[in-house]
């Protein structure tokens, strides 16, 4: 066979080969948005809720944590991290029943990077298959300052804290954040409360009991200021409810 021949040969079954992958991504693809198929494994065993019963036990479940900040413990016998025993935050509990580990972490970064209104509501349906203890009389996302909000094009705690406020029967209340933070990505715990403080300003009245709402929580330094706020206009108890938790922050 000629060289030529060769070639011919080698790109169409390099071109089927190519279609065929192709195929397989965009099947992939298709079943992650449409209902009836679990988001995870893509089986079409899928609940209602969008998953099917077996990813859904094997989900990263944070389940022995920290009941003020949901850091997860190492203790099964303790309650509290040794950083709210030192250094208690402003909120009272966090409720974030799931570690950002794993699927969880690509979903919240569907969500939050690529606004994916199918990870969102995943993300929702979650967040109330374990909903706090007690809700309290309102909801109170985490506000963006303005420019990143325009930049990212929607604030993604507002975002869940429409729908859960809307399956819940929660009224929404809105902050302003009046502070330009810089990423606190690499930032550790004592670094992030600093980055955060005097950094957020409540709109209107408050009720008593109120709870912040987040997609994931890091360290508690955002919800701490947060709850600052809220406690200094009037609130006796601040709590957080989250999609998930980072697990062990440095300090």
């Amino acid at each position: 066979m000629s060289i030529t021949m060769r070639c011919y040969f080698d790109c169409q079954t390099w071109d089927v080969h190519t279609m065929m992958k192709w195929t397989m991504v965009m099947n992939q693809w298709l079943k992650r948005g449409l209902p009836g198929y679990c988001a995870f494994c893509l089986c079409s065993r899928a609940t209602e809720s969008g998953w099917c019963e077996e990813c859904y036990a094997q989900l990263p479940w944070n389940r022995v944590s920290c009941e003020q900040c949901a850091e997860p413990l190492l203790g099964a016998g303790e309650s509290r991290c040794g950083h709210c025993l030192v250094e208690p935050p402003s909120f009272t509990i966090t409720t974030a029943a799931l570690c950002y580990q794993e699927v969880v972490s690509q979903l919240v970064h569907d969500f939050k990077f690529q606004a994916s209104p199918r990870a969102g509501q995943l993300l929702v349906n979650l967040m109330l298959s374990q909903p706090p203890p007690a809700l309290g009389n309102a909801l109170l996302p985490v506000p963006m300052f303005p420019a990143r909000a325009k930049e990212r094009g929607f604030n993604q705690a507002h975002w869940l804290a429409k729908r859960l406020g809307k399956n819940t029967g929660m009224p929404v209340l809105r902050a302003r954040c009046i502070k330009q933070v810089p990423s606190q990505r690499s930032l550790n715990r004592k670094e992030r409360r600093r980055n955060v403080s005097d950094a957020f300003r409540m709109e209107g009245g408050i009720p008593e009991h109120v709870t912040i709402v987040d997609d994931v929580v890091t360290t508690g330094a955002t919800g701490h200021a947060l709850a600052a706020a809220a406690l200094a206009q009037g609130a006796k108890r601040v709590d957080v409810w989250a999609a998930a938790r980072t697990p062990f922050q440095k300090s």
